[in-house]
């Protein structure tokens, strides 16, 4: 049993799966060869796409365009999406409009809303954000359709950071219901117990939607740290930045108690290809190289290595292809990596 394997069989209820890393490192292939196999397991499997630049539809070579759940042709029980971040930030861009307007209405504040909702809006991490939304979305509401979700995303760097905030976040709310009880006049301070108070707070429309947003943020913070449901997977390649990336993705989301399954190590040129090569020069220097990135990889991240793909000799396109790095991943392990 290999190390992956092992891993998702000690954790039956495992049911979000992401992976991450730097781009181009394999993060897509390896999230649908996940949730390939995860359908073998007989799991109902929603593989999405959170990466702005998608290639869930490239990678199996079918139309899954759209932003809308497909079928994955030739299998039976996996499916996908391909987020459509436009219609998400516009989503997104509407509602913080929407808080703001109630916001300077409820403080009589006599100015043009626009400017405030332009600035709320140019953040540089607001397409981030509104994509973080969406994954929080398909967390709630598929969770109970699906037995396996996985996640090819480019935004676990942000997932990160919004759950690191989210003490502050919790402190702002209570200030801001906080500063509402004072707003409310004296009378009704005096006529209703505490409990009618916090009724009286829940009917002002900003205050009712930062309370739902919050609870339905501490709902996906709760199950993306626990670690028999949620798992996050780094993506690397033999080589010194994408090792780089994940140390550090590691280090952040360790610091927040969100739990790490493991590296998957993608583009691993074996030693049988290069003895078949008959001492091609190139080759035999990028297994070198290779060599010394993966001495890297065991010294630093050897314990949460669970799985190697093999480089291949075409791309990864088309269904049977993830068929064959799915079976890799859970089969294949480097004749060298014991010597290391």
């Amino acid at each position: 049993m290999t190390s992956l394997e092992r891993l998702l069989a000690e954790k039956p209820n495992l049911k979000f799966i992401f992976t991450g890393g730097k781009g181009g490192v394999g993060k897509t292939v390896s999230a649908a060869a996940i949730a390939y196999k995860s359908t073998l397991q007989g799991k109902k499997t929603l593989l999405a796409s959170l990466n702005p630049v998608h290639s869930l539809a490239s990678v199996f070579n079918q139309d899954l365009t759209g932003g809308t759940i497909k079928r994955v042709e030739g299998t039976s029980h996996l499916y996908a999406i391909e987020v459509d971040a436009k219609d998400i930030v516009e989503r997104y861009r509407e509602n913080i409009g929407k808080r703001v307007r109630e916001f300077l209405k409820w403080s009589d504040i006599p100015v043009d809303a626009g400017p405030f909702v332009d600035i709320a809006v140019t953040n540089p991490a607001f397409e981030e954000s509104a994509m973080f939304d969406k994954m929080m979305d398909i967390m709630l509401q598929q969770g109970s359709e699906y037995d396996r979700i996985v996640f090819d995303t480019a935004a676990v760097a942000n997932a990160v950071r919004l759950i690191g905030l989210s003490k502050i976040y919790g402190l702002w709310l209570g200030r801001m219901i906080e500063s509402r009880k004072e707003a409310l006049s004296m009378r009704v301070q005096l006529s209703f117990r505490k409990e009618k108070v916090m009724e009286e707070v829940k009917k002002d429309p900003l205050m009712a939607d930062l309370i739902s947003m919050n609870e339905r943020f501490l709902k996906v913070k709760n199950v993306l740290i626990d670690s028999n449901i949620t798992a996050f997977f780094f993506v690397t390649l033999p080589l010194a930045l994408p090792i780089a990336v994940v140390k550090r993705f590691i280090t952040m989301v360790k610091a927040y108690d969100i739990p790490v399954g493991g590296v998957i190590v993608n583009g691993i040129l074996s030693r049988e290809t290069v003895e078949a090569s008959q001492g091609e020069e190139y080759l035999k220097n990028k297994y070198e190289e290779q060599i010394q990135y993966m001495r890297t990889i065991k010294k630093d991240l050897g314990d949460l290595v669970r799985a190697y793909i093999p480089l291949y000799p075409r791309e990864v396109v088309g269904l049977e292809m993830i068929k064959k790095v799915s079976e890799d991943m859970f089969s294949y392990v480097p004749s060298f990596w014991n010597e290391l």
